[in-house]
Order: structure tokens, then C-alpha cells, then sequence
């Protein structure tokens, strides 16, 4: 049985979340604490810390990771803003749609210099069968690339500092915050790179790669950090953060959503660059019951633009579709690369699928009707 917040629609299945004794969510109450901040001071505190950072045109104050979407363009915006000269970094999608290109090259004329890491496709594609099959991950090797990528170029043109959006955890403003010991190690980055047990220095022995195949996919060592003095800061902790507001900022500044929601999502201007995050954001509502249109839902009930209600209801229409297409691409197509054919597809779907979550036949067998949907044995507190 599902328990669900009584504020938002999050079940207490989402990994790290947790439901106090009045039954609301930790991240509804990490919102709560928002109107105590003080922004402005918080402003200051950002600006102090680009302050120390700045090169002065002798090479770029700052490194952005991008990929495109509507953060990374609102974070590019801001430190522009800000009249930092940022180097953009991008560490490529798995497989990037054309509105996914369309909106990197968006990134590109708004004026800065950047970069763009495409690793070896075929390596890719391996690890991408290998977070599927092993993890229930297709995404993994894109989710550690996302930050090694960034922390590698980095050290490679001495720039120490790199400008995250929003703090997943929002506990802190990273270790650029910190007036001592401020320097990224190996240790914090594997907390927030989403490894999910699946370690890059495994992946030679336990599968048979070349060493020098999986070098995007490895952190710098500490040695290097510490020399380079890399570190981070999550913008998100200086200014208030909000998608909504992010993608209408980043949408006047050229950014290109789609005319319809995403599928498996209820908004249509996110996750819109890899045919591959429909099976991501389904394989999350497999193992805990709840998806992307979830995730979307709860963040504008908190911000009071959704009643729960209404929320709950968007989420039983939308979230956790069988993913047959994404961004308009079959699955058959979108497998093709891992060498994975839909049957094949469909029985990791049920080797990752908590059966406790979901309806069941008398003989336990898990119950879908004709367009292969699951259906959650509950859909809020009884």
C-alpha cells in the first residue's frame, strides 16, 4: 500500500523522502522553510562568492554545464546577466532529438563560448543496455556523464568554478559556499552523480571494457581537483528556483518547447533532448510508482498553482504510460542502438516492476490492459 503526502501527491516510495508525523513530505517542507530566506542576503552571498572567481578576461570566471533544456539556458541568462564570461559544457544526450539540437545551438547565440563532449556511440550504447538490464537505469551513463564531463573540462582549461542549477537535495549552496575546504572531492560528486551501485571502475572486469573506452565517465582525481581547485555552487540556493518561471524566461531568450505535453508528462517544456528519458522517467514509476507528471504535479501544488486535487487526478491520467514513443520516436526505434527488442524490453520492465505497487492477478501475474499500462494498487491515502 502507498503512502501518499497529504500535501502534495508524492508517494513515501521516492527514495530520500520521507513523511513526518503529520504526514506531509520533507520536500514540502523544505518549500515551507523558503519564506524565511532571505533572498537578498542570499544574492549578496552569490555575488561574493563570483567575485573571488572572476578572471578578469584572463580565461573564464566560470564553467556551465548545459544540455540544453530550459535550466541550463536560464542559468546561461543569469550568469550573462551577471557579466560573467562563462564556458558552456555539454556532455551529449544518448540520443538527441531535434528540438534537443535546436535549443543547443539557442544556447550558443545568446553569446558564449562552448563546448560539446560526444562520447564513443558505441560505448554508449553498451553502457546504456547494461544501466538497463543491470540497474533499471537507461540513463546512467548519461547521468554520470552530466558530471564528470563538466568537472574533467574543468581541470583541462583551469577554470575552478562550476555553476549547477537547482540542488537536488536543497540543503546547501555547495562547496563554493564553504570558507574552508571548498574544493570538490571524488566523494561529494559521487553523492549527487547517481551511480545507483553500478561503479565505473567495475564496468572493465565485471563487462569487459577497454580502460580508455571509459574515460568520460571518470571523475578527475583528487589530485587534480585540488590542484585545478575545482569547485561548484548551485544557483538554485541564490535565487529562487522555479521550472515554470525558468522556461518562460528561457522561451523569451529563444528557448523552443513543444506545441503539446510530453508524453508521460502533463508540460511541454521539459526533457524535451533524449528520445531515451521516456524509458528513465517509466522505469522510476516501476520500481516506485510514480513518474514525471508526479514530479511536475507536486512542484506546482507547493508553489499553489495546483490544488491536490487536481493534481492527483492530472497524475492518474498521465503519469507512468507504457513509454511506446518519446518525443515522437517508436520504442522499437529508441531500442534499436542497445540491440533490445520490445519483448526483450517488456520483461526488464517486469524484472524491475515492485509488484507490491501494483494491481495483480489471482495467480500474483501483474494486470495491464491493452496498451500495456500498470495500474497502482492505490492512487491516495485510504
Amino acid at each position: 500500500m502507498l503512502k501518499y503526502c497529504v500535501k502534495c501527491v508524492m508517494p513515501h516510495t521516492k527514495p530520500d523522502l520521507h513523511l513526518d508525523e503529520e504526514g506531509v513530505c520533507n520536500a514540502c517542507r523544505a518549500y515551507e522553510l523558503r519564506a524565511a530566506v532571505d533572498w537578498e542576503q542570499r544574492r549578496k552571498e552569490l555575488l561574493e562568492i563570483l567575485k573571488r572567481y572572476r578572471r578578469n578576461g584572463e580565461n573564464w570566471d566560470c564553467i556551465v554545464p548545459v544540455s540544453g533544456g530550459k535550466d541550463s539556458t536560464y542559468q546561461v541568462i543569469r550568469m550573462l546577466q551577471l557579466d560573467l564570461n562563462p564556458l558552456c559544457v555539454t556532455s551529449t544526450t544518448c540520443d538527441l532529438s531535434d528540438i534537443g539540437r535546436k535549443n543547443i545551438e539557442n544556447i550558443k547565440h545568446l553569446g558564449v563560448d562552448y563546448i560539446e563532449f560526444s562520447p564513443n556511440p558505441l560505448v554508449r550504447a553498451r553502457l546504456n543496455r547494461i544501466g538497463l538490464t543491470e540497474v533499471g537505469d537507461i540513463s546512467w551513463p548519461e547521468h554520470v556523464g552530466i558530471f564528470t564531463i563538466p568537472v574533467r573540462a574543468a581541470v583541462q582549461f583551469n577554470v575552478p568554478l562550476i555553476v549547477w542549477g537547482e540542488n537536488s537535495q536543497n540543503e546547501y549552496g555547495g562547496p563554493a559556499a564553504a570558507a574552508q575546504n571548498n574544493v570538490l572531492t571524488r566523494r561529494w560528486l559521487e553523492e549527487f552523480g547517481g551511480l545507483l551501485g553500478l561503479r565505473v571502475a567495475d564496468l572493465p572486469e565485471s563487462y569487459g571494457f577497454e580502460r580508455r573506452h571509459l574515460l568520460p565517465y571518470q571523475y578527475p582525481s583528487d589530485a587534480d581537483l585540488q590542484r585545478a581547485g575545482v569547485t561548484g555552487l548551485f544557483l538554485g540556493h541564490y535565487i529562487p528556483w522555479d521550472g515554470l518561471s525558468n522556461a518562460l524566461i528561457s522561451q523569451a531568450n529563444g528557448f523552443t518547447s513543444l506545441p503539446a505535453a510530453v508524453e508521460g508528462s502533463m508540460v511541454n517544456y521539459e526533457n524535451l533532448d533524449n528520445h531515451q528519458t521516456g524509458i528513465h522517467d517509466y522505469f522510476k514509476f516501476l520500481k516506485f510508482g510514480f513518474s514525471r507528471a508526479t514530479d511536475i504535479a507536486c512542484l506546482h501544488v507547493r508553489r499553489g498553482r495546483l490544488t491536490r486535487q487536481d493534481a492527483l487526478e492530472i497524475v492518474r491520467k498521465r503519469d507512468g504510460k507504457f513509454p511506446w514513443t518519446y518525443l515522437g520516436k517508436p520504442l522499437a526505434a529508441i531500442l534499436e542502438p542497445l540491440d533490445m527488442s520490445v519483448e526483450e524490453f517488456i520483461r526488464v520492465c517486469d524484472k524491475f516492476t515492485n509488484k507490491k505497487i501494483f494491481k495483480r492477478d489471482g495467480s500474483g501475474a501483474l494486470l495491464k490492459d491493452k496498451h500495456g499500462n500498470l495500474e497502482k494498487v492505490n492512487y491516495d491515502n485510504p
